[in-house]
Parts: C-alpha cells; structure tokens; sequence
C-alpha cells in the first residue's frame, strides 16, 4: 500500500471519528441551545415573580398608588402566564401546569381582596369613625394590618364582632395571609424552575464534556496506529517536521529546507512544501489572531462591567422588601421551633428593616413635596389628636403635656394631614430631646388673621450653631436621625403661607414658634392687592 493510500485511509478513520464527535456535538449544541432558552424564560420568571411579591407589598402599603401597583401585579401575571405558554409543550414534571394553576389562584384571590378592600371602604365611609380624628389613620392601615384596624376600631367605637366592618377586616386579613401565601409559593416555584432549568443546561454541557473527553483519545489512538503502518522510512521525515511544528508552536514560523532532488514528487515532500505555505499563512493569521484577541479582551471586559452593573442593580432594586418579607417568613416559620436568641435577632432584623423604610419614606415624603389639601379645622383638635398619635409610638407616661389657646377653638384652613405630620415631628423631637421626662407646653393665640402656635420644652436644648442648620435637609444631632424631619416640617409651614423659628438653650429647652394664616388664600389675595 502506497504511502498516499495509507495516508488516505488514516484520513477516513480519523475524519470518521470527528464526523461522529461533530455531529454529537451539534445535536448537543442545539439541545443546549434549547435548555438556554428555556433557562432565560425561567429566570424572567424568577424575576418577574419577585417584582409581583414587591407590587403587592407596595398595594398594602401605599394606598393613593393602589390602582398603580394593581395595574402592574395584573401586567406580570400576564406575562407570567404568556412565558409559562411558551415552555408547557416541554413540561414532563407537571412542575409548570402547577405553577399556573399558582398564578391563577393568585389572580383569584387579589380579584377578592380588591373586592373586600372597595367594600371596606365602603363601609367604612358610612360608619361613625368618617367624621373622626383617626379616619385618615385608619384608612392609612386597614390595608396593610387588617386584624389591628379591626382592634382599634373594636375598642374605641365598641364595635360589635360581627359588624360589617370587623368581619370584613377578619376576612380581608385572612385573604391577605392566603395570598401572601400563594405569592411565596409562586416564588419558591419560580426559583425552582429556576435551579431545575440551571441544572439541566449544567447536564447538557457536562454530556458535550464527556464526549470531547472520549472522543479526542481515540482520535489520538488512530493517529498512532496510522503512524506504526506508515513505517519508518517516514518517521524520520516527519520528525523533521515535528521539531519545526515544535517551533512553530512556540511562535517561531520557520521554512522547512530540503534538497529539491531527494524530496522532490514524495507525499512527504509535497506536505513540506504545503506545511511551508502554511506557515506563512499562520505567521500572517497570527498577526490577525494577536489584533483580535485585543479587540476581544476589551469587548470582554466591556461585557464584564455591564453584566456587572445589570447584576447589582438587579440586587438593589428592591433589596429592602426582599429582606423584610424574607424576614416576616422567617419570624413566622420559626415561632415555635427557634430559640429566643434566634427570635431575638430577628425581631432585630425586621425592628431595623421597619427603620430603613422609615427613613426612605422620609426621604420620599421631603423629595414628593405634595401641594396641600386646604379646608376648614379645629386646630387644638388636630393638637390633642397629634400628641396621642405620638403617645401611641413613644413612651409619654412622665411628659406633663399642657395645651392652653386663645380662644378656646381655633378654626383655620390647612390641610389636616400636613399639619398633624408637622406636630408630630415636634411632639417626637420634644420628648426625645427629653429623654421621656419633663414638661411640654403648647401656647396658642390669634392675633387679627394670623394664629401664632408656641411649642415649648423642658429639654437638653441646643448650642448656636445647631439652631441655624436645624431646618436644613440631612442636619441632625442625633445618632440615629435621617435630619428630614424638621426639613419637611419647615416644606409643610411654607407651603401653608407661614412662618417657622426656634430659639433654643444648651440645658434649659428648645422654642419652636409657627405662625400661620387663619385663611391662607385670603392673605394671599391681600398681599398680591
């Protein structure tokens, strides 16, 4: 057998061998393909489960962007149901049927909750509690802490327990459990799908893996046996080429020099004489391949900075939701089966959660600025309502509180809302300012059309320099304190056409004076006239 025969059938073994390597590896690719696919439509999922949980915490929580954050649940569970569609036809777990049925139990039931909530509200606009002082408190929580309203409501207007209301509330907290539940076991379904999805396409790699592995050996073996047929009158050629291949390897494309007479028409000749075109090939390729692969390194690292930056602002999108539902479960789930340390740190966590969203939200209220809502009130009202909402949330047992006006009732236009939340900052500054103890005096007095409000207290008071930065947003004296609250009263004040000072001394207490319009559209009118 010639030396072209046996190399043309060493060719045949070996093309056959990478034929089947290929045509595995290409049957494999295309199931990979598929599996990536099927992963990509898995982790939408996942993180459109997780922006439906932060939708529904945002509706409980946020009334006015009630109808905002339904729209968005009803959008993602559309959506969810369009990609659950799509990867049905490959369901062989019965995992994705089931996690629909999830998906429309879920919509079932925020049809009722949104149902109850409408007759709630109903309801509890004809109820006697409309024309009090808590309403807008009320009408704040119903939504998020049902069984709580339902308390309050019970012991300050003795309501009956099979009133309208208190049974809705039961009802209405009970389907909120059941859907919190749903919506927990949609996401645990999600991440399931997920990490089933991840491992299939890990399956399939580690298959093509295997395969190389198998593969590449015995393509080798035949290389070596090819070589044992061919003999030695071409070994010793072909060691020539090998040591040139060596150099070539290490980059160095040297010719190949040998005498036209004795290699001249051998097959071995003609492999020299195309190894050495090859070679200025790969020397000119290896030029191009150093040029790419710069280009590649800095398209690399471009993919890795944005990946990167997808990645993190994925995880802080919501991360304080996340910790707190994450939290609540944990905290229910582990009752009755953790230790009081245990229960301790997370009481911890959900304590410190509760105060990062305080502080968001005094970060949203101070940058939202909303216009205020003026009509007609009884201002001592509003004070005495102020200070028990305070006495609520701290501890005011050895605050002697003392409200003296001039007249006895004071009517004034402004919105109800704004100005509690304007006394309620001062009430919460003033005791704090006396660790819980002294006395906190409210002086209140008409003078024509203005009303001056005098809010006096017995505390460490402050230096100078504090006074004159005390109303500037992020300014504060206090270890944990976002210094919003005063920023945001002296907006409220603004906005109502008044005026806000303090006076303050290191030791003796801290003066905070308002002065307000009876009528701030009137005044307005008189100063433009």
């Amino acid at each position: 057998m010639s030396l072209k025969k046996k190399i043309a059938l060493s060719f045949v073994i070996s093309a056959s061998v990478i034929a089947i390597l290929v045509s595995f590896e290409y049957l494999n690719f295309v199931e990979i393909r598929k599996e990536i696919r099927h992963l990509e439509i898995t982790d939408t999922i996942r993180s459109k489960s997780l922006q439906l949980r932060r939708h529904e915490k945002n509706f409980f929580l946020f009334p006015d962007k009630a109808a905002e954050e339904s729209k968005a649940i009803y959008q993602y569970l559309d959506e969810m149901s369009t990609l659950l569609s799509a990867i049905l036809p490959v369901d062989r777990t019965g995992k994705l049927s089931h996690f629909k049925r999830l998906i429309s139990e879920y919509r079932l039931r925020f049809n009722v909750i949104e149902s109850s909530i409408r007759d709630l509200a109903d309801a509890l606009d004809s109820s006697p509690c409309r024309s009090r002082t808590f309403y807008p408190l009320i009408e704040l929580t119903y939504r998020e802490q049902p069984l709580r309203t339902a308390e309050f409501l019970r012991g300050l207007y003795s309501l009956p327990d099979d009133h309208r209301i208190i049974t809705g509330l039961k009802v209405l907290d009970a389907d909120i459990n059941a859907l919190r539940k749903t919506g927990e076991d949609i996401l645990v379904y999600s991440k399931e799908l997920d990490r089933v999805a991840r491992v299939n396409v890990e399956s399939t790699i580690h298959m093509s893996q295997i395969a190389i592995v198998v593969f590449f050996p015995l393509f080798f073996v035949t290389g070596i046996v090819t070589l044992f047929f061919i003999g030695k009158n071409v070994v010793n050629r072909l060691n020539l080429l090998i040591g040139v291949v060596e150099k070539t390897g290490e980059g160095h494309f040297a010719q190949v020099e040998v005498p036209s007479m004795k290699w001249g028409g051998d097959e071995v000749g003609v492999l020299i004489q195309k190894f050495n075109s090859m070679e200025q090939q790969l020397a000119q390729r290896d030029i191009e391949l150093e040029k790419k692969n710069k280009e590649l390194l800095q398209t690399k690292k471009l993919a890795a900075i944005g990946t990167l930056a997808s990645g993190v602002a994925h995880e802080l999108n919501n991360p304080l939701n996340n910790i707190y539902i994450s939290a609540q479960v944990l905290e229910r789930e582990a009752s009755n089966k953790c230790s009081p340390e245990v229960l301790e740190t997370l009481n911890d966590i959900l304590g410190q959660t509760v105060r990062v969203k305080r502080i968001v939200g005094d970060l949203l209220e101070f940058a939202r600025g909303k216009e205020p809502q003026m009509r007609e009130m009884e201002l001592n009202e509003l004070v005495m309502g102020a200070y028990k909402l305070v006495s609520t949330t701290v501890d005011t047992e050895k605050i002697n509180f003392t409200l003296s006006s001039d007249p006895e009732k004071v009517a004034i236009h402004a919105d109800p809302e704004q100005m509690e939340r304007v006394f309620i900052n001062l009430f919460t500054n003033a005791v704090d300012a006396m660790s819980g103890a002294g006395e906190l005096w409210v002086r209140i007095r008409q003078i024509n059309n203005m009303i001056e409000i005098k809010i006096s207290d017995t505390g460490r008071g402050m230096p100078a320099e504090a006074v004159e930065k005390m109303f500037e947003p992020f300014y504060t004296t206090k270890d944990k304190g976002t210094g919003l609250g005063l920023a945001i009263v002296f907006n409220i004040i603004k906005k109502h056409a008044g005026d806000i000072t303090a006076s303050s001394e290191e030791g003796k207490g801290t003066t905070f004076t308002i002065i307000l319009p009876v009528n701030p559209y009137i005044t307005g009118r008189r100063e433009q006239a």
